[in-house]
């Protein structure tokens, strides 16, 4: 089977099994490939912003719920509620990726993420109505909600990587998978942006003196909305993205593979990957050409069929170290991504980016944090990841991996070491 074969066929052997594998394969590239790059790609957009806006809006609940009569700085959040706030997401993401991950592969892609996608959008819309007549009750019901949305982001996360990666085919699949993964940098800067757009409206409609000016005054009644909208926003993603997923059959991968079902996959593949699928009762009845490429199918088939499980010890001798090398650095690098971004807003302050806080109102403060973040993301996050997603298939995987752990540890030493220049206006 050529490329240039206006056909893809594959053979049954007496079980009817067709090597679903090589077809997404030698696919070619067309127009459903990037249908589901934005698709998935929104899940990891929707992922990013309910993660990290909730950094731009801390200093605004300290503000509203912790005011301090007669004290010289606006309110902020105690460390501990600072913590519970920044933190608990994350944790909610951990416990949803290992529950939604072993369900994925039990329930299927498709019908796992449409119940992380409308996790997501309920609990944002509940994130934002969190209710209480007490400060600990507002924050309390936000942090319940939040573990619940890191929860869904969880299960977001690698479902959104696995459905691209099961439906690219080789020649494209390190571009497409990373593609989804820049939708990440975009939830960033859509953080950033709603921020930046609602605090503008708000500061246009009511004005408000500085702290220093009139302590009380300087956080009018009307900011505690901005902060639910924002929150209550990352819903609109998550629901688009359910709306167009349900759309999607299931990944042929995993019909095939998982489900057995490869009839089914066939049926699928030859709807959205624009190729005609046929099958043959007998070798002979295809050119002498074909029977040459099915001769090696066949060969690969029996290699991918013996299957093994996560835990056994042919896993281990195969990938452990795969598995081992992939994990291990991603859980270094979100040590530091993360970190950056649920922080950063401290940084700014330290290094001057941001005027002293009882020099602004409190949509000041939330406005001209979120501009900074939203330049950071725009200047830096959001080139970083399309520099990769152009480059990843000319110069590799390790390559890229290497160049940015180079960068970043560069640039933290450049940041850290002169502390005391930082600190200088």
């Amino acid at each position: 089977m050529h490329s240039s074969h206006p056909t893809t066929m594959a053979k049954i052997k007496d079980d009817k099994q067709l090597d679903v594998l090589n077809v997404l394969d030698l696919a070619k590239t067309q127009l459903y490939h990037f249908t589901a790059v934005v698709i998935a790609g929104m899940g990891f957009f929707t992922d990013a912003y309910d993660l990290f806006y909730i950094s731009l809006v801390t200093k605004l609940l300290g503000r509203i719920y912790y005011h301090v009569d007669g004290s010289s700085k606006p309110g902020i959040l105690p460390p501990n509620v600072a913590a519970a706030v920044n933190g608990v997401a994350l944790c909610g993401t951990l416990a949803g990726q290992l529950f939604f991950g072993c369900l994925g592969d039990k329930m299927g892609r498709k019908r796992v993420y449409g119940i992380t996608l409308m996790l997501m959008v309920v609990c944002s819309i509940s994130s934002g109505l969190s209710f209480g007549s007490s400060p600990k009750a507002v924050l309390a019901t936000l942090c319940f909600f939040r573990f619940w949305l890191g929860f869904g982001v969880g299960g977001d996360y690698p479902l959104s990587a696995t459905i691209m990666a099961e439906y690219s085919n080789k020649k494209t699949r390190g571009a497409f998978i990373a593609s989804v993964f820049a939708m990440q940098g975009f939830g960033i800067l859509g953080g950033g942006t709603v921020a930046l757009t609602v605090s503008s409206i708000f500061r246009a409609i009511f004005h408000a003196p500085s702290y220093k000016e009139n302590p009380i005054a300087s956080t009018v009644p009307q900011a505690d909305y901005v902060w639910r909208i924002v929150l209550m926003f990352g819903a609109l993603p998550a629901a688009l993205t359910y709306y167009w997923r349900m759309k999607m059959p299931e990944t042929p991968r995993y019909t095939a593979l998982v489900a057995k079902n490869e009839k089914k996959a066939c049926q699928d593949m030859s709807k959205v990957l624009n190729v005609e699928i046929q099958v043959y009762d007998n070798v002979k009845d295809l050119k002498s050409e074909d029977q040459q490429q099915i001769q090696v199918f066949d060969e690969i088939a029996i290699t991918q069929g013996n299957s093994f499980g996560l835990f056994s010890r042919e896993f281990v001798r195969r990938h452990g170290l795969h598995l081992l090398g992939t994990t291990s650095t991603w859980f270094l690098v979100d040590i530091a991504h993360y970190s950056q971004n649920l922080f950063q807003k401290d940084i700014f302050s330290a290094v001057g980016w941001l005027p002293p806080a009882n020099s602004m109102s409190a949509l000041d403060e939330f406005y001209k944090i979120a501009r900074a973040q939203t330049l950071i993301a725009l200047c830096g996050t959001v080139p970083g990841y399309w520099f990769t997603v152009l480059l990843i298939d000319y110069i590799g995987r390790f390559a890229i991996q290497l160049i940015g752990f180079f960068f970043m540890t560069v640039f933290m030493f450049a940041l850290a070491i002169p502390y005391h220049h930082w600190t200088q206006k």
